[in-house]
């Protein structure tokens, strides 16, 4: 990643204090999208169709994209650069990408069906109810987009679930939060994870928490490595996208229902054999993309 110390910068604030700035601006961001959507809801009572996408744009733009480029440009005099954005992507860095979003798929989803089991302590009873609510709201709105899709709104989909989410997040966590929270390459693998996890945390579906902090870490490397936000922003578009398809695929019998997400769930008293092969060459694919995209990095400063 580049290193930010030597990067001219507007303010002399420390990596936390940049963050501060970050968060406030979404907190603004966020109260403004919540006006916004009330003034809605008095008065159409509720919001259906159209104004459902409408919120969920509003939400990424206000809450993820004008706060993080607006938080750079206040710290930094050249923050496309900073972020990554105008550094165009590698062919050879998108395809690796893609293959690891491919290869890793029954070990995600194995992964997810485990963290799914987790059970707290008969003390925090009142939090597993309150995590288990959450994570119920959250497939019910998941669910409520992506059931009964006709063909433009399987495109609408695509374009606000997949493309512009992982836009919007790549830009927030990533391009804005990462580059703010690591001023040197010493501590970059503890910022990578620090904003995995907060990027997870934040998504409030704690049943899914570790997998999405793993895809987090990964979206982070990718930028480290190549320098391009564009790589992890279609890794990331890439990973939601796919979810959107095959549930489409599944409605229509195109493939059997649940394909997608038993994929690599072994039968009952069975070993997950192919999690496991997919989780080998899912590590295999991340050590092989490090060593070449980071050289070719090296070669390119």
């Amino acid at each position: 990643m580049e290193n930010l110390s030597l990067v001219e910068t507007k303010w002399k604030i420390s990596p936390a204090r940049r963050i501060l700035l970050l968060l406030v601006l979404a907190l603004a961001g966020l109260v403004v999208c919540s006006v916004v959507m009330l003034f809605f809801m008095v008065k159409q009572d509720n919001l259906e169709g159209g104004m459902v996408y409408a919120t969920i744009v509003l939400q990424d733009v206000l809450v993820f994209m004008v706060p993080a480029i607006a938080a750079m440009a206040l710290c930094y005099y050249n923050p496309l650069r900073v972020m990554g954005l105008s550094q165009a992507p590698s062919w050879k860095g998108i395809a690796l990408a893609v293959l690891v979003c491919v290869v890793s798929l029954p070990a995600m989803n194995w992964l997810v069906e485990w963290n799914k089991s987790m059970q707290l302590p008969q003390a925090l009873s009142g939090l597993e109810q309150w995590m288990q609510a959450m994570e119920k709201q959250g497939e019910q709105m998941t669910q409520g987009m992506l059931q009964h899709q006709s063909v433009p709104s399987l495109l609408a989909n695509v374009l606000v679930v997949g493309f512009l989410a992982g836009l919007s997040e790549e830009i927030f966590f990533r391009g804005g939060m990462l580059k703010m929270f690591s001023r040197s390459g010493n501590y970059t693998h503890v910022a990578v994870w620090a904003v995995a996890i907060i990027f997870s945390a934040i998504h409030m579906q704690f049943y899914g928490f570790v997998p999405r902090m793993l895809l987090g870490a990964w979206f982070g490397y990718l930028l480290w490595w190549t320098r391009s936000l564009w790589v992890p922003i279609i890794a990331h578009a890439l990973n939601n996208s796919l979810v959107v398809v095959f549930t489409y695929m599944e409605e229509r019998g195109m493939v059997d229902s649940g394909s997608f997400d038993q994929m690599g769930l072994p039968q009952e008293g069975q070993l997950p054999w192919l999690a496991l092969c997919s989780a080998v060459l899912t590590v295999t694919l991340i050590v092989c993309s490090r060593r070449y995209l980071f050289q070719k990095n090296e070669q390119s400063v």
